[in-house]
């Protein structure tokens, strides 16, 4: 039975408001559920929020994470290496190895717990055909020396922006300064539409791909006359509506979730401000001699509270865990997706047993980092008792 804690990782992030929405809709004369007009009508509010000309509505995080590695396999079809992070989701590293290129890690710089520009650098060979970055707990990993280095040498960024919504590098979102990116819209992170994901890009011809590819390779989904006109020439015995360019996958979301999109939208720059509010307020009140409180927060957005301690100490790091339990804060240890991936069963026989240890700052946050819960409707006056709790922690 799930404990009901004091300070829960997440409250409800879906408002009543969101939900007569989608029930006005079922109550229409015969509502399309599947998806539709109001799928495209969440991409188009996405783009330009982002800040980007294309944008692909999908089911899931995981799922962007797999189209935008294969479409780098379709632009790179013998392979290569993709530089990723130990400290991640899992699901960024599975469609590196599903797609058939080998990952290459990286350790994480402890300032943004995403990887480091130099851990990068030093790693790129001529093997290298894409940088997949996350931007981990809503911080900004990237820097103008990467961006730069990665244009002068014609290699692809790609990044994770599902923990991330709405931060920022310079002027730009993250998210529309790589050649792709991908966000989640799981019920924990900044919006949510239940499950669902995006993948957005400037690249029109990326843009097209990902389209055939959401949909089982079909090319009537392009929305180009060209490219359909195109097959429907080069397989003129082929019904148009049915021609497969790609074995693909079903990976499309539904009219709901465009109506979820759509709503959660409209409240998410004022969410983000709450949320950077409260974790602002939490690391200025933790202990800095104990717990981490100089990250980088330049264009951050983060919608976790972070909480790692300074010092490698597993007895006060267990201490500190009970003491949490027993005072009703629910947590999640290691950050990003548990922690140092490179401890994790689906990589033995791929990484050496024991290459976890070359990843120091990765395994700093694997044993001694939490995030906590941040939500918008988390008050002021609750952060500042949190942080007495912890402070108070032995």
């Amino acid at each position: 039975m799930k404990k009901d804690f004091r300070f829960p990782l997440m409250r409800n992030n879906i408002l009543r408001a969101d939900l007569d929405q989608v029930i006005a809709y079922l109550q229409s004369s015969d509502p399309m559920l599947t998806h539709s007009l109001r799928v495209k009508q969440f991409e188009e509010e996405w783009s330009k929020w982002l800040g980007v000309k294309y944008s692909v509505f999908v089911n899931s995080g995981a799922s962007a994470n797999l189209l935008s590695m294969t479409i780098l396999k379709l632009k790179f079809p013998d392979g290569g290496e993709v530089i990723v992070p130990p400290l991640t989701w899992v699901s960024d590293i599975a469609s590196v190895l599903q797609t058939g290129f080998k990952p290459v890690f990286a350790d994480i710089d402890p300032k943004t717990l995403g990887m480091s520009t130099d851990a990068i650098l030093e790693r790129i060979t001529d093997k290298t055909r894409c940088v997949f970055l996350t931007h981990v707990q809503g911080f900004d990993a990237l820097t103008d020396r990467l961006i730069d280095e990665l244009s002068r040498r014609g290699i692809e960024l790609v990044e994770d922006v599902c923990e991330s919504h709405g931060a920022g590098h310079g002027d730009r979102k993250l998210g529309s300064i790589g050649w792709i990116s991908n966000f989640s819209f799981y019920y924990a992170h900044h919006m949510s539409t239940i499950e669902g994901g995006m993948v957005c890009t400037n690249d029109e011809s990326v843009y097209e791909q990902v389209r055939m590819l959401r949909s089982h390779g079909m090319v009537r989904e392009v929305t180009s006359e060209t490219v359909r006109d195109g097959y429907k020439a080069e397989y003129p015995d082929l019904n148009p509506d049915f021609i497969f360019a790609f074995p693909s996958y079903n990976m499309r979301n539904t009219e709901i979730g465009g109506i979820l999109g759509s709503s959660q939208l409209k409240s998410l720059d004022g969410n983000i401000e709450l949320r950077n509010r409260n974790h602002k307020r939490f690391l200025d009140c933790i202990d800095g001699s104990r717990f981490v409180n100089d990250f980088k927060l330049e264009g951050s957005s983060n919608y976790a509270l972070n909480l790692v301690l300074r010092e490698a100490d597993i007895p006060a790091t267990e201490r500190l865990m009970t003491h949490m339990t027993s005072s009703g804060i629910e947590f999640r240890r290691g950050s990003a997706g548990g922690g140092n991936q490179l401890r994790q069963p689906y990589l033995r026989g791929i990484v050496k047993d024991g290459f976890w240890s070359e990843f120091p700052e990765t395994e700093h946050i694997h044993f001694h980092g939490f995030y906590l819960g941040n939500y918008p409707n988390l008050k002021v006056s609750e952060v500042d008792e949190l942080c007495s709790i912890l402070n108070r922690a032995k």
